[in-house]
């Protein structure tokens, strides 16, 4: 079972916590993992791109020129896709790009990308947020005594309003709840950074 230290807003260990086998302990699955990932960046796609045919330009109803005698081509309007301004062929129009997922493909995606993080010693387990008031320099004190450094997603509850108040304008610094937690996150940032109260599947700490 792997284990983190567990630390408080200061930077001290105050304890050891094990973290779950499902969620922090399980052998990376890279191909699942890559196909979750491409599957949300593939929703987020608008897909409103779009061209118009010949049939959906206006004008070009008039043959251009007669259809013998003149050297050229045999043209039918002005508006076919070889003229300027005319219509495109087979250009983009409106489609979805959303792919369907599994939810069980999605839950092992995550538990992967997480359990990468952690053996890399990039999962940080604080015992709670201690702040008084909202105030970013108190988070940007939390993280230079926890020495994160890059890109460092921090993972709340929604209850936990002054922290989510402090971290979110760290530009650093993206903030998630729990229950939004998911692959593509975990693996663009450096750190992984819960609260005790925040932190899946977690067993009690022993000192």
């Amino acid at each position: 079972m792997p284990s983190v230290k567990l630390k408080n807003q200061t930077g001290k260990d105050v304890g050891s916590l094990d973290l779950s086998d499902d969620d922090f302990g399980r052998q990376p699955n890279v191909p699942v993992m890559h196909q979750v990932v491409t599957a949300q960046l593939a929703h987020r796609r608008a897909g409103t791109q779009s061209t118009k045919t010949r049939a959906e330009v206006s004008g070009g109803g008039k043959k251009p020129y007669k259809q013998k005698g003149t050297g050229n081509a045999r043209q039918g309007s002005t508006r076919s896709p070889q003229f300027s301004g005319g219509g495109v062929a087979l250009g983009p129009k409106p489609r979805k790009y959303s792919q369907k997922t599994p939810k069980k493909m999605i839950k092992i995606a995550l538990q992967s990308a997480l359990s990468d993080r952690a053996n890399e010693g990039k999962v940080v387990v604080v015992d709670s947020w201690n702040f008084e008031t909202p105030k970013t320099s108190a988070a940007q004190a939390a993280l230079a005594a926890l020495n994160l450094d890059g890109r460092v997603l921090v993972v709340v509850r929604r209850d936990e309003i002054n922290a989510i108040r402090s971290f979110r304008n760290l530009p650093e610094v993206q903030l998630i709840e729990i229950g939004e937690l998911n692959a593509y996150d975990v693996l663009c940032n450096d750190y992984i950074v819960f609260s005790k109260a925040s932190l899946p599947g977690a067993s009690k700490d022993g000192q």
